[in-house]
């Protein structure tokens, strides 16, 4: 048993000053990655500061005259990716949400949660292995161990565990912005490509969130990538399962099929969301049925990968799934986005 104390903030200024109380406390919103992680041992929080009376931290408002989507960082998955705006203008940001957890879940999780999601690799929870990400020094079982679902892309000798999310893979494909409060910088706008770090030297940093900043909520701009996106989940089964790879693309076609724009981001296999830039500066200017100019385009998403002793199957899984995503995508049938008062 691990003794903490709970309050419950009603406002932010009243959230921020209790978190700079201890260098261990933690905000609660929807519980589902913060309790699990308190009771499997990487978390040890003296203090948990309840978020969820916060009502500045609620809202899914989309401008259609800007095309600007704003989420509140305490909005519940199920929520956000069953809302029509979302599903029309933004409909991997859609897919993205209801593809992950359970049903069960989806309705508990917040989105800023989501995005700060810990790794599911087996040597960070299980406090009996020696995992750097946990503790710093001790080393990292999984390199030598059971690896299959871990990092193939921006590891390093002290870690390679991967990122488990599905949201922020979408969400760094159509270049959300991820907005904070309550950091040693204050207020700060952050290009969600730029949330997560990689591990290097020093896995147990995740994010670059000091300690008591606050997601306050997320925006998104709407283009003809964001409607035109599809993200696709590659898991060992279909409900329940986080993802071995996945792939977040969005385009903007021409009539005749030229890539005017692009984006993808992959999943499942880095310690962050991979936005995969390179290939993207491949593709633009160069036709979706052009195979081997896409062939190209999956060799620069991928490369410096290394696959691990269990795990090479995972880059044979990625270089199926974005032709398969990108393709998906360019099949999609826009029809213009959704004007104020329309109803389907």
């Amino acid at each position: 048993m691990h003794p903490f104390r709970y309050v419950a903030a009603t406002d932010i200024p009243e959230a921020l000053a209790h978190m700079a109380e201890s260098p261990t406390s933690r905000f609660l919103a929807g519980g589902t990655t913060l309790v699990d992680l308190m009771k499997s041992g990487p978390e040890h929080p003296s203090l948990t500061v309840d978020i969820n009376r916060i009502a500045r931290l609620r809202g899914i408002h989309f401008d259609n005259n800007s095309g600007v989507l704003r989420l509140g960082a305490l909005e519940k998955m199920s929520d956000v990716g069953a809302d029509l705006d979302v599903r029309m203008n933004f409909p991997a940001i859609s897919e993205s949400l209801l593809f992950a957890a359970s049903g069960q879940l989806r309705n508990m999780a917040s989105l800023g949660g989501n995005l700060l999601q810990r790794t599911r690799c087996l040597y960070f929870r299980d406090h009996t292995f020696a995992c750097n990400k946990r503790e710093p020094g001790m080393g990292c079982s999984a390199i030598g161990g059971v690896n299959r679902f871990l990092a193939v892309l921006g590891t390093s000798p002290s870690c390679i565990a991967n990122y488990p999310g599905d949201f922020a893979v979408a969400l760094a494909a159509l270049d959300g912005v991820v907005h904070t409060t309550g950091g040693k910088d204050g207020d700060r706008s952050i290009p969600a490509v730029d949330l997560h770090t990689l591990p290097g030297e020093h896995p147990e940093v995740e994010s670059v969130l000091s300690h008591g900043e606050l997601i306050t909520h997320i925006t998104i701009h709407r283009t003809q990538c964001s409607m035109r996106s599809h993200y696709l989940k590659v898991r060992d089964r279909s409900s329940y399962e986080f993802a071995s790879v996945s792939v977040a693309a969005g385009l903007d076609l021409t009539e005749d099929g030229t890539i005017r724009d692009v984006r993808i981001a992959l999943g499942g296999l880095a310690a962050k969301p991979w936005r995969a830039m390179q290939a993207e500066d491949i593709l633009r200017g160069r036709r979706i049925d052009d195979a081997a100019v896409v062939s190209a385009a999956v060799a620069a998403a991928l490369d410096g990968a290394r696959a691990h002793s269990q795990n090479g199957f995972k880059i044979t899984q990625a270089r199926a799934a974005i032709p398969r995503a990108l393709h998906i995508a360019a099949e999609m049938v826009l029809d213009g986005p959704r004007v104020e008062g329309e109803h389907v």
